[in-house]
């Protein structure tokens, strides 16, 4: 007997297509229709083609700042990944003790992303700040708005201190969903913790890990407020990340065109690299099983 299929519902799906056309479609299309023009007024414009492409892509500037965000991104993967992990392992498996954990390692996540750069000025500063001030104390000159180096290190301890409990958090939560049994097994077989670690712990958590690789290589890629308010992309340009060129291009110096070509550029260079990194963590777990 066939059934009969009621396809109402799919129009309970309509609210989220119009919401999604709102916030997304239209959005990126005006950007595509400034970066293939070039807009003198409201009713004076002149089609370029792919002259704003050219131009950012031979633009020293971009490359430049390229070349710090890799470098950036790159530095926080090799670094959160790792110490998120170890927090994970290290933290107690149940009772009030692992609650109160949990909800430390939550505060910075709760944290806006401007009011972080605020609060890493006042620590960082040389003269009154606890970390600037400790640090000459000892006889290390240190002041990040002077020192392209001492800027680096400050915008890349904020960024672990801010999103390390990101991964610390799915890392645990990939330990608690491992069951016993496997623990019980490799008790009985007398494997070490590295061997724990290794063949159980790593494995089961190689799920969780992925989403943690792929979401902070995004928000890092993408990272602006933070050291925006804290260095302003300086001193110099030297933490003058890809999305602080853009803003500096498109509001600074209101040059749309070139700025609406640039940020088509920027997203195809995330979703590339995020499609990169999907597929070559999804190898490797191919590659072990």
């Amino acid at each position: 007997m066939d059934k009969t299929h009621d396809n109402k519902a799919w129009f309970l799906v309509i609210p989220v297509f119009v919401i999604v056309a709102f916030s997304a479609i239209i959005p990126l299309m005006t950007v595509v229709n400034y970066s293939l023009q070039d807009i003198f007024g409201p009713n004076e414009r002149y089609f370029v083609g792919t002259e704003w492409f050219r131009e950012v892509l031979n633009d020293s500037r971009l490359h430049g700042a390229l070349y710090r965000q890799l470098l950036f991104s790159g530095l926080v993967l090799l670094i959160e990944v790792p110490l998120g992990v170890a927090i994970a392992l290290a933290m107690p498996p149940r009772g009030w003790t692992a609650s109160l954990c949990l909800v430390l390692l939550a505060i910075p996540l709760l944290i806006p992303w401007n009011v972080i750069g605020t609060i890493w000025i006042i620590f960082t500063r040389p003269d009154i700040g606890l970390l600037g001030r400790t640090i000459n104390g000892l006889g290390i000159p240190f002041d990040h708005t002077a020192a392209p180096l001492d800027a680096w290190v400050t915008v890349m301890l904020m960024e672990v201190w801010h999103w390390t409990p990101l991964v610390a958090l799915l890392a645990y939560a990939g330990l608690r969903a491992i069951p016993e049994a496997y623990y019980q097994a490799a008790r009985i077989d007398g494997a070490s913790a590295w061997a724990v670690f290794k063949y159980i712990q790593l494995p089961k958590m190689r799920g969780v890990l992925t989403i943690a690789i792929l979401l902070r290589f995004m928000d890092s890629f993408l990272i602006y407020a933070e050291p925006f308010v804290l260095t302003g992309g300086g001193p110099g340009n030297s933490t003058t990340f890809l999305s602080i060129y853009l803003v500096k291009q498109a509001v600074g110096q209101f040059d749309l065109g070139p700025a609406a070509a640039f940020s088509i550029i920027y997203f195809l260079i995330v979703l590339l690299f995020s499609w990169v990194f999907y597929q070559v963590l999804q190898r490797v777990g191919t590659g072990d099983k």
